[in-house]
């Protein structure tokens, strides 16, 4: 199946700052897609640069297979920063400006998309009246017109309170259950863990992972265990066969193993063997956050 994107090289410079140093990587149809970095690591000059925003130094990219061109640019939605409303004007009306300035959707349209982002009851309200929440879900909805294939957010559950960040996770999962691509640029691991389905990393412009997040995640196997006697457990666990590093965590202990090599059972009959029965044995899968802070502490 061909990707959807395709990077080849991309490199920017602003004066002597490079935001993106050769980065390469591919975004499968249908995926969503999280862009990771902290701060400054380049992300919103990467979505600048595939929505036509900005231009490289060097290197390429193809949507669909195709360069990026104006046709292409009609089947990509996109939300890069807070949306320019009207504050005076209701959602119905601050849509038919969208849609009048960007050429795509029409009446119908605009009625489609408030239902898909749940403001129907509220289409003629004024936009001051709106929560954060709202005024997100509103962008969204604007980015829906004209039916666009791929969506590109960057940072779209910024400054939302939990209720709002919650609204737009679902608002994602409902967009990709119906076959969307989403690209979306942020720095809460948290919830870029709940939605997304493949990542790549940045950090000072360089790429330092991309893939299914399953497979940036699955470097090493975890297994983690508890016993009465906390510190008589990692003496003993100390002699097992085979782990890279073990790790003490309040009352609980990781046990951390080449990926693909830990087996519960083994674990189970090491520690009863050595007379320590366990309270607590588990399989633990590490956290995108874990990985992040791996991947971009120094």
């Amino acid at each position: 199946m061909q990707p959807v994107l395709t990077l080849n090289g991309i490199t920017k410079s602003y004066g002597s700052i490079q935001a993106l140093k050769n980065v390469s990587f591919e975004v499968p149809e249908g995926a969503v897609f999280g862009l990771l970095g902290p701060n400054g690591s380049g992300k919103t000059t990467m979505l600048s640069i595939i929505l036509d925003i900005l231009k490289s130094d060097s290197g390429s990219f193809a949507w669909f297979g195709k360069p990026g061109s104006p046709e292409t640019r009609k089947q990509i939605g996109s939300l890069l920063e807070t949306p320019n409303f009207y504050h005076y004007l209701s959602a119905v009306d601050n849509l038919k400006i969208t849609e009048a300035i960007s050429g795509r959707g029409d009446s119908a349209d605009i009625d489609r998309v408030l239902e898909i982002v749940k403001l129907t009851e509220r289409k003629k309200s004024r936009f001051s009246t709106y929560s954060l929440g709202m005024k997100q879900r509103l962008a969204i909805g604007a980015a829906l017109l004209g039916d666009p294939q791929v969506l590109v957010f960057d940072e779209p559950t910024n400054g939302l309170d939990p209720v709002g960040i919650a609204e737009i996770r679902e608002l994602i999962k409902l967009l990709a259950k119906r076959g969307k691509t989403i690209i979306m640029a942020s720095h809460l691991l948290d919830e870029v863990e709940k939605v997304c389905d493949h990542v790549a990393i940045l950090k000072r412009g360089s790429l330092l992972t991309a893939g299914p997040v399953d497979e940036v995640l699955a470097n090493e196997d975890i297994v983690e265990v508890s016993a009465t006697d906390t510190a008589q457990l990692l003496s003993v666990l100390q002699s097992f066969p085979g782990y890279s590093h073990i790790k003490e965590d309040g009352k609980l202990i990781q046990l951390f193993l080449p990926v693909g090599t830990a087996r519960l059972e083994d674990v189970n009959r090491f520690c009863f063997e050595k007379g320590i029965t366990l309270n607590l044995l588990t399989a633990k899968k590490k956290s995108l956050e874990t990985k992040f802070f791996e991947l971009t502490n120094d």
